[in-house]
């Protein structure tokens, strides 16, 4: 089976006919990837009997043209490109559901939403992906300064700044994901894993939701794990083909700081037998992607050493 998705793969230059076109698998590498080493670009994954698509597509492509060239804008037909859609979904990606609107930038995901969002919330997410992009559009300073006391290891701070623009803002995944996450930090996680209950219905599903539930998952799990390493690394030892050993090893792995380590440990048990127990090893990789986050270079690694698995 031919790859379509490879991350890796660089040098071809990038499309040039426009800032928003439609796009298939034949052509996403050159329209996504590539062009992604020279603008952000977003993919908006659709289908023909999605009502909430006919809603999105005329705010994003507004909200693209307004940016002047800055980023563009792919729109894919996920019932015209089903093999495109499932390599994609064996990454991690949401796409079992439309629209859902990824974000690439330098060949990788950079960020992702769903469902139909209002004009004022795509502009937000641009603006954001601009600024990891080094454009120049001007960003929401809440936020801003809320992630810059995250970088700066300031929780507290992070937890008032996102706090604030969660109240001004309910509907805000990525602001209440900060709640949650900055109480994490500070050893509150019965309290993470309430900020995160009370979502509203809109947004208890959206990536930011659900990568900062599957971080607190994994850390409270991994307390528990981590003065156990030794212990799971012998039962592995024993037994190459025991796959739940691996799976503990890995969260084990990642408590102690391990990630390449932790995502090596489950590309050899999906290696070994990818259909064990529902495929368990795949999706504890994808739930440690979630809670690391998409541009972690450890995540990134992974989502390539997963793909070289899925599609030898």
């Amino acid at each position: 089976m031919d790859v379509i998705f490879d991350p890796a793969r660089q040098g071809a230059p990038a499309a040039a006919d426009g800032v928003i076109k439609n796009g298939d698998q034949k052509t996403f590498m050159q329209d996504v990837i590539e062009a992604s080493r020279q603008v952000p670009v977003l993919v908006d994954f659709w289908a023909t009997w999605c009502g909430p698509c006919k809603t999105l597509t005329p705010a994003i492509e507004k909200v693209v043209n307004s940016a002047g060239g800055r980023v563009r804008l792919v729109k894919i037909d996920i019932d015209q490109n089903r093999s495109l859609v499932q390599q994609l979904t064996q990454m991690g990606l949401p796409l079992q559901s439309v629209p859902t609107v990824v974000a690439f930038w330098q060949g990788q995901i950079l960020d992702l939403f769903q469902g139909a969002l209002p004009e004022s919330e795509i502009k937000r997410f641009v603006e954001a992906l601009l600024k990891s992009a080094g454009g120049q559009m001007p960003t929401a300073d809440l936020l801003a300064e809320a992630e810059a006391a995250v970088a700066e290891g300031d929780h507290a701070a992070a937890l008032e700044l996102f706090g604030a623009l969660s109240q001004q803002e309910p509907e805000n995944a990525k602001a209440l994901a900060g709640v949650a996450r900055a109480l994490l930090a500070l050893g509150e996680d019965d309290q993470a894993f309430a900020v995160l209950d009370s979502a509203p219905d809109k947004i208890k599903g959206s990536p930011d939701i659900t990568a900062a539930r599957s971080a607190i998952e994994i850390e409270v799990e991994g307390r528990r794990a981590r003065d156990q390493l030794a212990q799971h690394q012998a039962r592995v030892d024993a037994d190459a083909d025991d796959h739940a050993a691996r799976i503990d090893l890995a969260i084990a792995l990642s408590a102690n700081d391990q990630r390449d380590a932790a995502v090596d440990t489950l590309i050899e048990a999906i290696r070994r037998d990818r259909a064990w127990n529902d495929e368990a090893a795949r999706k504890q990789l994808i739930k440690l992607f979630d809670a690391w986050g998409f541009d972690d270079p450890a995540s990134k690694a992974g989502r390539r050493k997963l793909s070289a698995v899925l599609f030898r």
